[in-house]
């Protein structure tokens, strides 16, 4: 197969450095599939045929400029200089590795090389080099990212919302799509109708260009070229690098499915060996130094595996494991000054996230019609003009892209707050937030530096879409904490002790409180800790668990009926107060927990839980939950005060009184 290799402008140095990236990575892959075969790794997934590609983009790019890879894209770790041992043990789950342990094969980022590995969901890391890219251009900083994904991906929304969003904002990102031919065992026709995937650029009015994958030297060139005309004038381009997959999705699958002639094809444009035949027919590489380079990698790559091998496997405790699920975090309590206004909740949140803004000078607010508008709550009103459109950004309606984004920003170390119109539309967004955000410090050790904002809540007639408090959805999955305050001044100071904390929060917000409670409210900036519960009655007739509405509920309640209770507002569920539970528990001897979730499922069922296990020979009844029933929120009025489990709350009460 002839390649046109014309390059006058690269010197023999640079053609070699091309040759010596994609060699190295096929002599790594050569014997880990060796090694599959005698059993001693478990998986393996193949670039072989591909290498072209993830050398030349890295090589292309700066030393400090970030690189988002995929599992086929080993000669980007290897083209960075990682020493083989550390990529062996992350192989091998060893401790030598980047995850001790904690994730597999290429599934792991590094800050120390600038690599931020991929999750198995494939489409949002385009999303995270958004926002990566995004931190670049508010630092003034010149710098390219570059993301890979393969042509399956590119049917997930995540690619659509990620390259809106990079073309809406002008991101210097270079996506660079493989176009293989297989997404596993599915071909391209299946896939798409378009002829080209570099044909979808223009829908979001970005350049894009067809690249011959299995040739380094257009690569490496064309990669040179932009990513240079990126860097002076910041831009999104999409890349399809046409190339093919000699092997199986991994090597279980085999390639039986593929037909022979396209194999043969595609074994004839072998970037390695047609580079290597130029190189050795223009006098550049001769069969000395080839065999010379070859036998360096293979004594390096023996000397890593023998060092690895070697390894112990890897320990821990659960403690060690417990204690890296969060980033450790000394938090500063901020006291509050005399000064005070008396002032509804939303306007404790509004002044909260402003103060929050002058304290980081850098944290970026993102959502839906933030900016000029102010929100459709207006707690943005007039940041825009504060703070100005970088830092205050109206998004388009993605929230999927857009929590992608909070987290590149977290990774390229900017503080955010995304504020999603309504809690329930977090579903757009799940994946990144139950994968992205909420594993990434257990897993590589990178923060999630964010905070979502999620109005929430019934009562104001807004029907299924609008009404959820769907916070047991988070309080389930390890890593995320959540915040649910029920009076303005708490409101305040959680949520800038959420914007404190390196760690991801889900800070909701009940809208139908927003504008109904009023209270005295430092002036001053404050924070309140988080894993702190309040006692804001005492009594010792019964305990009251709630939080967000449920507090009012109760305290309405508590006044008609004149019952001396310990009412406990929660105020944070991730963490969680056990002490201040126990403690009134013990204290009292019974315990309702009201909630305005649905029942089944909900947090009022694990405090339940807890309370059984650690109190129950102080309990003189049975544990109840008040909670909703097990449907969707209606719209109706008289449907929704049937739904709400205030009044039912009354008569639990009573009960638990007479029990």
């Amino acid at each position: 197969m002839n390649f046109d290799y014309d390059s006058p402008h690269l010197k023999d140095t640079k053609l070699l450095d091309l040759y010596k990236a994609m060699i190295k990575s096929r002599l790594i892959e050569e014997k880990m599939l060796i090694l599959l075969r005698q059993g001693k790794i478990s998986k393996w997934f193949s670039g072989m045929g591909q290498e072209a590609i993830s050398a030349g983009v890295t090589l292309a790019l700066q030393r400090d400029e970030y690189i988002l890879p995929m599992h086929r894209n080993l000669a980007v770790f290897t083209s960075r200089n990682i020493p083989l041992h550390r990529l062996f043990s992350q192989w091998q789950g060893k401790a030598g590795g980047f995850t001790k342990g904690r994730d597999r094969s290429f599934h792991f980022g590094t800050q120390d090389y600038k690599i931020v590995g991929m999750i198995s969901h494939l489409g949002p890391q385009l999303g995270v080099a958004n926002g990566i890219a995004l931190g670049h251009l508010l630092k003034k900083e010149k710098k390219v990212t570059a993301v890979f994904s393969g042509e399956g991906a590119t049917s997930e929304g995540d690619f659509h919302e990620a390259l809106n969003v990079a073309s809406v904002w002008n991101l210097p990102v270079l996506f660079c799509i493989e176009n293989n031919g297989y997404g596993l065992s599915t071909p391209v026709a299946e896939q798409f109708k378009c002829e080209h995937i570099a044909d979808k650029g223009i829908g979001y009015g970005m350049e894009s260009h067809i690249i011959d994958g299995n040739n380094i030297v257009e690569v490496y060139t064309k990669v040179s070229s932009l990513a240079e005309s990126l860097r002076q004038n910041p831009r999104p381009v999409l890349l399809e690098f046409k190339t093919f997959r000699m092997r199986g999705h991994e090597e279980a699958s085999g390639t039986k499915y593929v037909p022979k002639e396209i194999l043969e094809k595609w074994a004839s444009k072998d970037p390695i060996e047609n580079f290597q035949a130029f190189l050795r027919k223009n006098d550049i590489l001769t069969e000395l130094d080839e065999v010379k380079i070859k036998e360096g990698f293979i004594h390096e790559i023996s000397r890593d595996l023998d060092r690895v091998f070697s390894e112990n496997e890897i320990e821990s405790t659960l403690e060690d494991e417990l204690i890296d699920v969060f980033k450790p975090f000394e938090a500063e309590l901020i006291e509050p000054e005399d000064k005070k206004s008396r002032i509804r909740l939303v306007d404790a949140i509004s002044k909260g996230l402003f103060q929050s803004m002058e304290r980081f000078d850098e944290m970026v607010i993102m959502g839906q019609d933030i900016a000029s508008y102010g929100g459709v709550f207006k707690i943005t009103e007039g940041f825009m003009d504060a703070f100005g459109k970088d830092r205050v950004r109206n998004t388009p309606i993605c929230e999927s892209s857009i929590i992608e984004a909070a987290y590149g920003l977290s990774v390229n170390n900017i503080k955010s707050v995304v504020e999603l119109q309504f809690s329930d539309f977090v579903t757009a967004g799940f994946n990144p937030v139950v994968n992205l955000l909420a594993k990434s410090h257990y897993r590589w050790g990178q923060a999630a530096d964010v905070v979502l904002r999620m109005p929430c809540g019934a009562g104001v007639g807004a029907g299924p879409f609008h009404s959820q408090t769907n916070e047991a959805w988070f309080t389930k999955t390890p890593g995320l904490k959540v915040v649910y305050p029920a009076f303005p001044a708490d409101a305040k100071g959680l949520l800038c002790a959420s914007i404190e904390d390196p760690n991801p929060v889900m800070f909701f917000e009940h809208k139908q409180l927003y504008r109904s409670v009023y209270q005295e409210v430092p002036d001053s900036y404050y924070t309140i800790p988080l894993g702190k519960a309040a006692l804001i009655r005492e009594g010792d007739e019964v305990s009251i668990i709630s939080f967000g509405a449920g507090v009012h509920w109760a305290l309405s309640s508590l006044e008609k009926m004149g019952v001396k209770a310990d009412l406990i507002d929660l105020r944070t569920l991730m963490p969680l107060d056990e002490a201040c539970i126990f403690t009134s528990v013990r204290k009292t001897g019974k315990v309702i927990i009201l909630q305005e979730d649905s029942m089944f499922g909900g947090i009022a069922s694990d405090i339940s839980a807890m309370i059984m296990e650690n109190c129950f020979k102080y309990l003189d009844a049975p544990v109840m939950r008040a909670a909703s029933p097990d449907m969707p929120i209606p719209f109706a009025k008289n449907l929704e005060a049937l739904y709400l489990p205030n009044q039912k709350f009354e008569i639990m009460l009573k009960e638990i009184l007479d029990y």
